[in-house]
């Protein structure tokens, strides 16, 4: 076990936690915010992925296919969370389950519809194809990953922005805390709710299409995507952003580390790190204090 692999897997395992984070993120959000348990969240993500694939095999243009991701999911989103999430907003977690879980099914089938069940492969952009030197001793690493990674943090730096330095994250903490006297002050809170859950959805989306170079796309990428986001918001604690994120990059590292070192026992590295870490601190490593 030489230092450079080690050093090798920091840098993977940074660089899949950053993707993690984008996902969780916008669960975090939607979960910690709104309330909702939202099982179909990984289905953003997996057409995020579809969506680039196929825009991108028709106009052979990935940054167009990104900017196609993030118009049809947030119209997706809009359209469901107007129809279906609205009017649940205030049920039992029950309730929450057993409708996400059915809307994540029928979002399976529409997507096995309108593609189909094989795996494709994508190529990154060309101009990103290259390596970067990342010192001596160290193998070069992908330029995509290295975009990625630098991509997930200012998104993950704008998200905390958003939500801690501006009116609109204190509106939407308004909203969630005294929903009637927020209304009474003016506040129109169900547009906020609205702009926070398809900003969760794009997310998840941005974070499948820049995914898609590296893992491939394929079937079950909605359930692999969720139930890797619960464990990052549970872990992370349910509500904190800052949380989420020092979550997402110590279950990367883990499972990064996991897959190269102990391969018979990589699918359960996040677990385990998830049993610690609550046995350690329930709550969560970074609990939402609001």
């Amino acid at each position: 076990m030489s230092l450079s692999l080690i050093l090798l897997q920091l840098v993977n395992g940074v660089h899949y936690g950053l993707l993690l984070f984008l996902v969780a993120g916008g669960l975090s959000l939607i979960f910690g915010l709104l309330g909702v348990i939202n099982l179909a969240h990984g289905s953003f993500y997996m057409f995020g992925a579809w969506i680039v694939w196929w825009a991108t095999t028709t106009t052979g243009n990935y940054w167009f296919a990104l900017a196609a991701v993030v118009i049809f999911v947030a119209a997706g989103a809009w359209v469901l969370e107007r129809a279906v999430y609205r009017r649940v907003y205030e049920s039992s977690p029950l309730v929450h389950v057993l409708l996400t879980y059915g809307l994540a099914l029928l979002l399976d089938e529409l997507r096995s519809a309108l593609w189909d069940d094989e795996v494709h492969s994508l190529a990154a952009p060309e101009s990103l194809r290259g390596f970067i030197d990342l010192g001596e001793g160290l193998p070069s690493y992908p330029l995509w990953r290295v975009f990625v990674s630098l991509l997930c943090l200012c998104l993950a730096l704008g998200l905390w922005w958003l939500s801690a330095r501006t009116r609109l994250g204190a509106a939407v903490r308004a909203g969630v805390e005294r929903r009637e006297m927020a209304e009474g002050l003016g506040l129109n809170t169900p547009r906020l709710f609205s702009c926070i859950f398809i900003l969760g959805a794009v997310l998840a989306a941005v974070s499948g299409a820049l995914a898609a170079p590296i893992s491939s796309v394929y079937p079950g990428l909605d359930s692999q995507a969720l139930i890797l986001s619960f464990v990052v918001v549970v872990v992370g604690g349910v509500g904190s952003l800052s949380g989420a994120f020092v979550a997402a990059l110590l279950l990367g590292v883990a499972d990064t580390f996991g897959r190269t070192f102990l391969p018979e026992a990589a699918s359960v590295a996040v677990y385990v790190v998830m049993f610690a870490v609550l046995v350690w601190r329930p709550e969560g490593v970074l609990a939402s204090r609001r």
